[in-house]
């Protein structure tokens, strides 16, 4: 009996808890719908496949307020997996975050729907995903501190370990003139890197990037620049191989950073409450630092219009190229022209 009276008091104070905050849910299902015709490299099948299928960012989730100073969210996606888990707390001169969000160093210009809503954001965008992370938020300012990112590179020799001792750190920074928008963020990860014959080397790795959206009244234009080095080690989401490579003997180690660059420009308007469009481009490029000085380079653009039926309803028809260019020894890789659409309904 008294178990069970602790246990009735736990779920009482458990709802009365949930009572007292306001819970606001939500959702969204998507479903894509795109035929992929591949021109594969020589000596491959040229391919052409349907895809129709639930989109992995489909989701449900809660916006939750505590009080004036106490909040918080969650959303799940399918599989089932943790998109977003975090907690904030206002305490007037900012806010503290804690738990898992979008962080610092993610720009979004580009409403690319193939792949699941890809947002070229492996074709010259900035994104660093949802992230472990403390985050503190000043007015415009944002400053993460993440779960930091680590990797032996594929050592040759066995027995190489990593060795971490600092987070990874991102920042932000928003500017906004109405019309104009400007955003400069930036982030920096480092660990130790021993290799199996006992040399430490230090693995670096940054972005920097800028992007900016400016409207026209119905229209606007909107684009990013980004560079950095080892970026893909960083945990960045780039197409082409941005991972440093290490070069080993028996008694020497050399960490080859990769630097890279990429960008995005996107240009679009909205007719009426029915119709919009929008058009896209992204580049983006790795050149290996060693000899030879090995690139890797890739590019999409596409088409598209958003077609709405009432609110929260929609689909979004597109056409798109993705070119994977030429891989770091030059040779040309396989190229995708795309064409479909993507069906939404937000609840």
């Amino acid at each position: 009996m008294k178990k069970l009276m602790v246990i009735v008091a736990s779920l009482l104070l458990v709802a009365s808890t949930a009572v007292a905050a306001d819970w606001n849910f939500y959702g969204s299902a998507r479903i894509t719908t795109f035929v992929m015709d591949t021109d594969a490299i020589a000596g491959s099948t040229d391919t052409t496949n349907l895809t129709h299928a639930l989109q992995g960012n489909s989701r449900i989730g809660a916006r939750v307020k505590v009080n004036d100073a106490v909040g918080g969210r969650f959303e799940y996606g399918t599989g089932v997996n943790v998109r977003l888990l975090y907690g904030t707390w206002n305490f007037g001169a900012g806010q503290l975050l804690v738990g898992q969000t979008y962080s610092p160093l993610n720009l979004f210009y580009s409403n690319q729907v193939v792949g699941s809503d890809n947002d070229l954001l492996n074709y010259g965008g900035v994104y660093s995903g949802r992230n472990p992370m403390i985050r503190l938020t000043f007015g415009d300012f944002q400053l993460g501190f993440l779960q930091p990112s680590a990797s032996t590179l594929n050592t040759a020799i066995a027995g190489a370990f990593t060795e971490v001792t600092f987070p990874k750190v991102e920042a932000s920074y928003n500017i906004n003139f109405g019309a104009v928008a400007f955003t400069v963020a930036g982030g920096y990860n480092t660990y130790e890197l021993t290799s199996g014959n006992g040399i430490a080397e230090d693995v670096d790795a940054y972005e920097l990037a800028i992007g900016a959206k400016v409207n026209f009244g119905p229209a606007y234009i909107a684009g990013d620049f980004w560079l950095g080095q080892n970026v893909g080690t960083y945990g960045m989401y780039n197409q082409p191989v941005d991972d440093a490579t290490v070069t080993e003997t028996a008694t020497t180690m050399t960490i080859n950073d990769n630097d890279a660059y990429g960008f995005l420009f996107v240009i679009g308007a909205k007719l009426n409450d029915m119709f919009s469009f929008e058009a896209g481009y992204g580049w983006s490029e790795a050149e290996l630092d060693m000899a030879g000085g090995q690139e890797d380079d890739c590019q999409s653009y596409y088409v598209q219009s958003t077609i709405t039926f009432a609110p929260g309803v929609f689909i979004v028809p597109e056409i798109g190229v993705m070119d994977q260019k030429q891989n770091a020894a030059g040779a040309e890789e396989a190229d995708t022209v795309y064409y479909g659409l993507k069906w939404q309904i937000n609840f």
